[in-house]
């Protein structure tokens, strides 16, 4: 099946993910905000710890829903006589529902700037490893 995946998250994530728990996280890197960005609630996506330079076939991810997503912009300021600086960084909160263990099977886009695409099957809780 296709998915869109998310790719360089964090062993914790994972684990967490792996013991079927509801888990919100917070998108900031460039390559995964542009995914998740087009994504809607309902839709199914692929998570792996493999970065986005190391992603072949055979590397293992979680397969989750799309419960809730939420853009949000924080702004910081900092000033002082001498100058005044303020930044900008937008996230995405993404709500996820683990369903089950996949394998990539081949990896159909990663190309810098689009959005990650990988062809990945189920794995059986008795095959996973």
């Amino acid at each position: 099946m296709e998915y869109i995946a998310l790719t360089g998250i964090s062993e914790r994530v994972i684990s967490e993910l792996r013991q079927n728990r509801l888990l919100t996280i917070e998108i900031r890197s460039p390559h995964n905000f542009l995914a998740a960005l087009h994504m809607n609630v309902g839709d199914m996506l692929l998570l792996t710890h493999t970065s986005p330079d190391d992603l072949t076939g055979g590397n293992m991810g979680i397969v989750a829903k799309l419960v809730r997503h939420q853009v949000s912009t924080h702004r910081v300021t900092q000033s002082s006589e001498a100058y005044y600086e303020e930044r900008e960084t937008t996230s995405l909160r993404l709500q996820l529902d683990p369903k089950c263990i996949a394998r990539i099977r081949k990896v159909l886009n990663n190309t810098i700037g689009e959005v990650t695409k990988v062809d990945a099957e189920e794995i059986p809780l008795y095959n996973a490893r």
